[in-house]
């Protein structure tokens, strides 16, 4: 599995909170299983698994071959200011994490992490859209899940459709419920 990362996120994301990572040697991860035995079927059959940065760059990524406490771990650091957008809502700033980041720092800390809609559901007068987003973790020794939903107006002419913006924020919000961003949640009481 190799996927494509900007260079400079590679470079925000392994750098500061995101540190932990070693980029000397490559780290290892199980091949994938269509019944999710991942911890007992396949925990001696490994491949490498490694983002391609740029044609001479490659940065490794952390595999599933891990506890879901180390996963949590990392999920949990703090988000760099550099990756934090701001919106304006109801005349009030909002931070936030937009989807498309959440989605890289997920593939690169939990690459065996699975996410579905549950249910889409307007509202009785047609002014609103609600969607319940489920993702799921895989470790070596579990798998957890969360649920979030997100909601927006019908109404609403910014990008994108209602049911896309609805789903992108209940899918941040049941990251947030796995740690990713939860700071952002808080920093108004610190």
């Amino acid at each position: 599995m190799v996927s494509t990362l900007p260079k400079s996120l590679a470079k925000t994301i392994f750098s500061g909170s995101w540190s932990s990572l070693s980029l000397s040697a490559p780290l290892k991860s199980p091949l994938r299983s269509p019944y999710r035995s991942y911890a007992k079927a396949f925990s001696e059959k490994v491949r490498e698994e490694r983002v391609v940065v740029a044609e001479d760059d490659v940065v490794p990524t952390s595999g599933i071959s891990r506890p879901l406490s180390e996963i949590l771990k990392e999920l949990n650091k703090r988000v760099p200011d550099s990756l934090i957008s701001v919106r304006v809502e109801d005349g009030f700033s909002v931070k936030y994490v937009p989807w498309h980041i959440v989605n890289r720092i997920m593939n690169l800390h939990a690459p065996e992490w699975s996410g579905e809609v549950r249910s889409i559901t307007f509202s009785a007068d047609g002014k609103s859209v609600s969607v319940v987003y489920r993702v799921t973790l895989y470790g070596t020794d579990a798998e957890i899940y969360r649920e979030s939903t997100g909601t927006a107006s019908t109404d609403d002419k910014g990008y994108g459709d209602p049911v896309q913006k609805a789903e992108a924020m209940a899918f941040r919000r049941a990251c947030a419920r796995l740690g990713l961003g939860l700071h952002l949640y808080h920093e108004e009481i610190m």
